[in-house]
């Protein structure tokens, strides 16, 4: 939305925000969607006083985007009211689980009003006998690890406390803290500056000139690998997209069994959970009459670049890396031992750093190139996979207890899939978000997850293992127990 150019209270937004706010199209909305659900009723005006007092603080939630013909620009909007950003709705019909997914895949496929800031919250006040809130932030404003503190700052432990946790002291001579990623970001962001304003000191300084020519090259060489991938394969999950996308979301699982399987086959948390959306798709596709012998999907996955210290700051400071996804390996184990390598191989790449600075020089360049780069990124990936480790205690809002909660991100170009998996009170939550012309019932992806991490738990159960488990060897046992139990 262009704003008038003549007024001077402004901010200016940051490019790789700005990038986020140009992303913007009708077939995929810029839009991270959340929900909560509660077992008692929500108060509306307690929701008002909370968001009043605890959201609002964060500055940025009373400003809208704008955009003039050169930049974009965050401004206080003059006509701000609570109540066209908090909403009171009732499902119709038995007011279940279905009809909250339905709800909630209209919000996910409605624009947010560019005139207002981009953020709502809607709160379902009949919801299984309890309650719901749908909430609605545009991304330019925040990436997910951000708004997950900002949740944080909004809701109470069950002691009454704030469960954010105190801010690091910084210890004589340990520096800002930073890890490296968040050292090559800063390094990255001033280098063309640097290299022209102490173009004379880097002459003159060979280790100057050294060290910035080196990670120039880095970062050049990692954007130059991207553009090189071959596209993903075709698939079902892209194409030409819809208006329509629709969410859905599983059981949570106990994060402790997820813990145990890692633990017991040699992997990460991370590892098994990205091994059972794996295998889900796999199962998903199959019934699709999709080929599946070697079929590999990248999914961009966000790293978060943000320092500790800004942990709670708001805009956009991840990265991204493209994930191999082995969908078409039919063993369990195999499949999972394929990911935790993948991941192992991803670990000192430089690929988040790039994308971030990538996607901050798109920001500030003409918007036709910024839409030509991301579409032919958008082809080296089939779906977008975040994985945000949430609050280890259970919450209160507005005095009643959040007993589940989920999210989903956006995709961009011709990516029509999108998996979230978030962490929260000993329990993992798995959701999906979908364009409808690609997935018509996500609901069949869902529900084949906790299948599939149910055949890494028989595996572990039928520990204990003198060494790794071969692959093949679980395989049989597996057929020989399904044969069992059907």
């Amino acid at each position: 939305m262009v704003f008038n150019p003549l007024k001077s209270d402004r901010e200016s937004m940051s490019s790789v925000d700005t990038a986020w706010l140009r992303m913007e199209r009708p077939t995929n909305l810029m839009m991270i969607t959340g929900v909560m659900i509660f077992d008692d009723k929500l108060a509306y005006r307690k929701v008002q006083k909370v968001i009043r007092d605890r959201f609002l603080r964060f500055a940025r939630f009373r400003q809208r985007a704008g955009r003039d013909t050169t930049s974009a620009f965050w401004e206080e909007d003059p006509n701000f009211d609570l109540d066209a950003h908090v909403l009171r709705v009732a499902l119709p019909g038995k007011a279940d689980k279905d009809a909250l997914q339905a709800y909630a895949s209209e919000l996910a496929s409605t624009p947010l009003d560019p005139w207002k800031p981009m953020w709502q919250f809607h709160l379902v006040e009949n919801y299984l006998g309890g309650s719901a809130m749908v909430v609605r932030i545009h991304h330019s404003y925040a990436d997910g690890i951000a708004l997950i503190q900002v949740l944080m700052a909004m809701t109470e432990t069950a002691e009454g406390k704030s469960p954010l946790p105190e801010k690091p002291k910084k210890r004589a001579g340990s520096g800002s803290g930073d890890g490296g990623a968040v050292r090559l970001v800063k390094h990255g962001l001033n280098l063309g500056a640097r290299l022209w304003n102490n173009s004379l000191h880097i002459v003159q300084d060979p280790k100057v000139a050294t060290s910035m020519v080196k990670t120039g090259v880095d970062l050049a060489a990692e954007l130059a690998k991207l553009a090189l991938l071959t596209d993903d394969p075709p698939t079902p999950f892209k194409g030409s997209l819809g208006a329509r996308k629709q969410v859905a979301w599983a059981e949570p699982l106990p994060l402790e069994e997820v813990r145990t399987i890692g633990k017991a086959l040699g992997c990460t948390i991370n590892d098994v959970l990205l091994a059972s959306a794996a295998g889900a798709l796999h199962s998903y596709l199959g019934e699709q009459g999709e080929a599946l012998d070697g079929l590999v999907l990248r999914a961009a996955v966000p790293v978060n670049l943000r320092p500790l210290e800004s942990a709670a700051s708001l805009g956009n400071q991840f990265g991204l890396v493209l994930l191999d996804l082995p969908v078409g390996i039919s063993n369990p184990l195999e499949r999972l031992y394929k990911v935790h390598e993948n991941m192992n191989r991803l670990k000192s790449s430089r690929q988040p750093v790039a994308t971030y600075l990538l996607l901050g020089a798109l920001g500030l360049g003409p918007a036709q190139l910024q839409e030509t780069a991301l579409n032919i990124l958008s082809e080296k990936s089939t779906l977008v996979m975040t994985n945000v480790p949430g609050p280890r205690q259970p919450l209160y809002f507005a005095g009643k207890e959040i007993v589940q909660q989920m999210f989903w991100v956006p995709s961009s170009g011709s990516i029509g899939l999108g998996i979230s998996i978030l962490s929260y009170d000993g329990r993992v939550q798995f959701g999906l978000i979908a364009d409808r012309k690609c997935v018509p019932e996500p609901g069949e992806i869902i529900k084949r997850f906790r299948g599939e991490f149910e055949k890494l738990l028989l595996t572990t159960l039928m520990a204990p293992w003198e060494e790794r488990p071969n692959a093949q060897d679980v395989e049989a046992h597996l057929d020989f127990h399904c044969s069992l139990l059907g």
